[in-house]
């Protein structure tokens, strides 16, 4: 230990044997404080505020109200009324009760079989806007798993919905199939909004291979929450760490990250849901009939109706501006609502299930 710290007890000993002298830890600073209130003069505040609560006509007996009363009686060494309310809380002579935050929901809480740990989730994203100077215009496509913590990435001049497919069946070969997909809404990954009833090409692969894709609802926070940060992680530790001339030299940085980051995330993939095994003879077949389900997340309106897949479905007048899971069941032709509340994770009550059937039309290739 420090020369001051021993000269510290040495003289709280003052001389005394050891078993004699106080050796617990003291508060740093005067004791009592300088500037402490006379207890006196905190009993004089309580007993205003008693009577203030009483016999006040306008019933007001806050810090603001006590320093008014005190005022009025001429009294010496009148503390703040920031002081006061702080005397009030330390006497325990406060009315409200501090509201206690509600405890996180699990990962993936909106399907009850991965927030039990039973099932894997994969997040999908794009980040844009990164442009090599000199260069062209770079698209990262980005993925993250909720229990596994497994990462990828993987930087391309134009990701159109194509490249993204072929991306991930690549990367589903090699590390094994999820049951979840989550997606955000963009027109790569969903499919073109302008048309009603229409399957993307990223959506129809992950049906072919039997893995549900999740489309997370529009401006929500928090449900694309791991593969955000892993977006923010990947452009502060490979994008802009490193200077990069050519989108070679990008791919190289960004692959030894990621290898990096697998390598540091190898516990938590051994202890997560285990993944099915791509299937050896699977060939893509976008015109194949469409097999199945599909979850979308989505808010109520005002009426208590959602939106999706260019159609507008009434769910519950009375469940207006909250979020609903709307599971589409192509080979039962229904679509079943059930409510999702974060304060509430394992209640999701059904709401309604409707008919419904995808129109059969060729695929554009």
């Amino acid at each position: 230990m420090s020369l001051l710290t021993v000269q510290r007890w040495v003289g709280r000993a003052k001389g005394r044997r050891s078993d004699r002298v106080d050796w617990s830890d003291r508060p740093r600073g005067r004791h009592p404080a300088i500037n402490r209130t006379a207890h006196a003069l905190e009993d004089l505040i309580l007993k205003t505020r008693h009577e203030l609560k009483e016999r006040s006509d306008l019933g007001e007996y806050g810090a603001v109200a006590l320093w008014d009363a005190l005022d009025e009686q001429d009294i010496e060494g009148i503390p703040s009324i920031r002081t006061i309310g702080r005397i009030l809380a330390r006497r325990g002579a406060l009315d409200y009760r501090r509201r206690k935050p509600l405890p996180a929901p699990a990962r993936g809480w909106y399907l009850p079989d991965v927030a039990e740990g039973e099932a894997e989730l994969d997040a999908f994203d794009v980040i844009e806007g990164l442009v090599i100077q000199g260069g062209p215009e770079i698209q990262v496509l980005t993925a993250a798993s909720l229990h596994g913590r497994w990462v990828g990435a993987w930087p391309g001049l134009a990701l159109g919905s194509q490249a993204i497919a072929e991306a991930l069946a690549s990367h589903w070969r090699g590390e094994g199939l999820p049951s979840y997909a989550q997606f955000d809404n963009d027109t790569r990954f969903q499919g073109p909004h302008q048309f009603p009833d229409t399957f993307g090409r990223v959506t129809r692969l992950c049906l072919s291979l039997r893995v549900v894709p999740v489309f997370v609802p529009p401006q929500e926070t928090g449900f694309q929450a791991a593969i955000e940060n892993f977006n923010g992680r990947w452009q502060a530790k490979v994008w802009k760490r490193w200077w990069h001339t050519s989108l070679a030299t990008l791919c190289e940085k960004s692959n030894r990250y990621i290898a990096a980051s697998r390598l540091k995330a190898a516990r938590a993939c051994e202890s997560a849901p285990p993944r099915r095994n791509f299937p050896r003879k699977w060939k893509p077949d976008f015109q194949a009939a469409l097999q199945g389900r599909v979850i979308f997340l989505r808010r109520t309106s005002e009426q208590g109706a959602v939106s999706l897949l260019g159609r507008t479905f009434s769910v519950d007048p009375l469940w207006r501006h909250r979020l609903v899971r709307a599971e589409v069941d192509l080979d039962a032709e229904t679509i079943c609502f059930h409510g999702l509340r974060r304060a509430e994770p394992n209640y999701q009550p059904l709401l309604k299930e409707t008919r419904y059937h995808v129109p059969r039309k060729p695929f554009p290739e």
